[in-house]
């Protein structure tokens, strides 16, 4: 969890280690309830995400608000800009899970970037019973969910 939880706006001037387009992004995505690229599952407890990034891809800036784990599915390293400002450089083994835990009005604000040489994925899974009300998705994401999830077999007689 951060350390000093603080708002957008006290960033938004930016961080000079920063690339213009990082804090832009930062200024503007504050907000954004996708934890993962691709929303897998969600069912009144959980929200199932998976995270696939190539080699310098990377997940634009999210906000979690509900409590969550995270599994590292293949070994690799990240870079992540955090919302109290700092870069954190990151190195994972496969298998490797963080548990976080936010207490109400609690949250974590981040972005991650692959800076290794091979596909990094994770499985991200959000707890929607938490202190916190889960932020709400756009349309497409849900969509999305409902048409990939398996559709009943019609009954027969």
């Amino acid at each position: 969890m951060d350390q000093a939880l603080q708002t957008s706006a006290s960033l938004a001037s930016g961080t000079p280690e920063w690339p213009a387009e990082i804090q832009a992004e930062f200024a503007t995505q504050a907000f954004n309830p996708r934890v993962g690229t691709k929303l897998l599952s969600i069912n009144e407890r959980v929200r199932v995400w998976e995270i696939r990034l190539q080699p310098g891809e990377r997940i634009g800036f999210h906000r979690h608000v509900l409590d969550y784990f995270w599994t590292a599915v293949t070994p690799g390293s990240a870079l992540s800009h955090q919302g109290d400002g700092s870069v954190v450089k990151a190195t994972y083994t496969a298998g490797q899970t963080q548990h976080y835990v936010f207490g109400p009005g609690e949250w974590k604000l981040h972005d991650l970037e692959n800076v290794g040489a091979t596909e990094l994925i994770f499985t991200t899974v959000e707890f929607l019973q938490s202190a916190n009300h889960p932020l709400p998705l756009p349309a497409d994401v849900t969509h999305a969910v409902a048409a990939a999830s398996p559709k009943p077999e019609p009954a027969t007689a």
